[in-house]
């Protein structure tokens, strides 16, 4: 399959390309896409459901009704400020109700929310803010120990289209949430189109920063709403998002935005623990909850010696990274239920095994795609479909996998095929029922326990270092979060410590789980027959090495 720019729809978003109208009218002829927005789901759940409780968080219970209001208000006092459809909007909160109002009212409004994640710092911010020309950026004032108000100082002073910086807390110099909620919305505007962009997710990507990926109304909506099919959801669920909020799997996997759809009840956890999370299942009867593989571990262990009552919980999903065998068969026995398997990405594609599954199926495979129309190919590296069981790269196209990134143009050329399938990066086989085992990785990217490491990006932030020469980062294994990262240096006349580059990558504001968990100083690189750097022979090193040749830097 050859690759080349996928051609833009008439109207969308300028950089943003979207499905031809013969797979849009398919779509559209076949159901997938129903022409509804995501402020129009909520205001019919409203109607619907009136007083029943759509969101806990701490001391707070928003019925729907108070969820519909408070984003209608919030809309209308954006739109005060100055934020119109199609603005961008760097939205950085962590598991707290505001997140959800926030998104509902920039949905309403027409504006674009950029979804950072908490962990991010002031390089991965700034790109996020000046790449999209972001005209406010909303954070809290403080989440575990960190100040975000000194982040988005920094940040303002470097990006010049960003007028507002807006606080959930206490808003310090800046713009205080709880000051924008108009009295009475009364004024009334055109919302967006279901098939307009509805916002921007950031993507796992193996080069440099993340891309942006622009999900419409149209497509995430029937993602959504296929996912609380598949994990049948109905009004008596009650979803709990342990993961950050702003991750695609507790977003719509179905997550909150699946479990509003149904009608259901979403509780909200500030942090994933046993100590957290047990008590909250317990206390809001929880019935389905999605976990990554090292947490879901974790959980596995507190449940031994729990004191809470486990029993509400009828589904753990586990996703984000490859559950093992050996793991996977001890959540039914352990935690008393049924273990769904998901393996997706925020471009799209998106695949679970069914709660009716035989538990073979559920242990051993990460799950079949949610719908008929999403098209799967597993080629080699020459770009030739594979023998079926065999293993190879997964590519796919469908109703709600995107068909280019924001502004990559010379990025999409690689990732997408001419004729549309995306380019995952996993290496998978299918067995004959259909199902997807997930194998690896073909893109240059480390799977920290569901955080993805691009090794570009890192390599790039080492170079920057005068005492750096060379950079190599490639993924270790470990047991507890799948793999690790080890960053193999080759160092100028004056030889740094593993300390000081640990330093120096997190005084350029990186993201605390990019940072190497081990840093190897080497002489020189191995290469391939062509002469480019071996990262294969760099791993294979590094499980040979001993312990005495290792220098960590951190063991978290």
């Amino acid at each position: 399959m050859s690759s080349q720019p996928p051609q833009q729809e008439a109207g969308v978003l300028e950089g943003c390309p979207m499905w031809p109208e013969e797979f849009a009218r398919r779509y559209r002829e076949a159901g997938y896409w129903r022409g509804e927005t995501f402020g129009q789901v909520l205001r019919e759940r409203a109607e619907r459901h009136g007083e029943r409780t759509a969101l806990v968080a701490g001391t707070e219970r928003w019925s729907y009704r108070e969820l519909d209001a408070r984003a209608d208000q919030l809309a209308a006092g954006f739109r005060a400020l100055g934020i119109r459809p199609r603005d961008r909007v760097v939205v950085q909160l962590p598991n707290i109700a505001e997140f959800y109002e926030v998104c509902f009212a920039l949905f309403r409004l027409g504006a674009l929310p950029v979804f950072a994640l908490p962990a991010h710092r002031s390089a991965e911010i700034t790109y996020f803010c000046a790449f999209t020309e972001a005209v406010a950026y909303i954070i809290p004032d403080r989440h575990v120990g960190f100040d975000y108000r000194t982040l988005a100082e920094q940040v303002r002073g470097t990006v010049p289209t960003l007028r507002h910086v807006i606080v959930a807390g206490d808003a310090g110099p800046f713009t205080a949430l709880s000051r924008l909620y108009a009295d009475s919305p009364a004024e009334t505007w055109e919302g967006p189109r279901a098939s307009d962009v509805a916002f921007f997710q950031l993507s796992g990507g193996s080069t440099g920063v993340p891309k942006l990926i622009p999900r419409t109304h149209d497509d995430y909506i029937y993602s959504v709403r296929a996912s609380a099919e598949i994990c049948q959801l109905d009004g008596s669920s009650v979803y709990l998002c342990a993961l950050p909020a702003a991750h695609n799997f507790p977003m719509s996997s179905p997550g909150v935005f699946g479990t509003l759809y149904a009608g259901g009840t979403a509780v909200l956890a500030m942090h994933p623990s046993p100590d957290v999370a047990f008590p909250l299942i317990e206390r809001e009867r929880v019935t389905i909850t999605a976990l990554v593989p090292p947490l879901a571990m974790i959980w596995l262990e507190a449940a031994k010696a729990r004191r809470h009552d486990l029993s509400s919980l009828r589904v753990l999903q586990v996703g984000g990274a490859k559950f093992s065998i050996e793991a996977a068969q001890r959540v039914r026995p352990t935690l008393g239920c049924t273990l769904q398997q998901v393996f997706g990405m925020a471009e799209g594609l998106v695949n679970y095994t069914r709660l009716d599954d035989p538990e073979e199926l559920i242990v051993t495979t990460q799950g079949r795609p949610i719908s008929s129309d999403d098209e799967i190919c597993v080629v080699d590296e020459d770009g030739r479909e594979v023998a079926p069981g065999e293993t190879g790269q997964l590519l796919t196209r469908g109703p709600y996998t995107i068909r280019g990134y924001y502004k990559a143009e010379t990025h999409n050329a690689r990732a997408f095929t001419s004729d549309g399938f995306y380019c995952t990066g996993d290496l998978v086989r299918v067995t004959p029922e259909g199902y997807l085992v997930v194998e690896g990785r073909a893109k240059d990217q480390i799977n920290r326990g569901g955080e993805k490491v691009a090794a570009e990006e890192v390599e790039n932030h080492l170079l920057a270092h005068p005492a750096v020469h060379d950079a190599a980062v490639v993924a270790m294994p470990d047991p507890f979060l799948g793999e690790r990262t080890c960053a193999f240096v080759i160092p100028r006349e004056t030889r740094p410590t593993a300390a000081t580059l640990t330093a120096f990558l997190r005084e350029r504001g990186l993201a605390a789980y990019k940072i190497p968990d081990r840093i190897e100083l080497v002489d020189t690189f191995p290469q391939t027959g062509v002469g480019k750097v071996s990262k294969k022979a760099l791993r294979e090193a590094l499980a040979k090495s001993s312990s005495r040749n290792a220098t960590p830097t951190r063991s978290n």
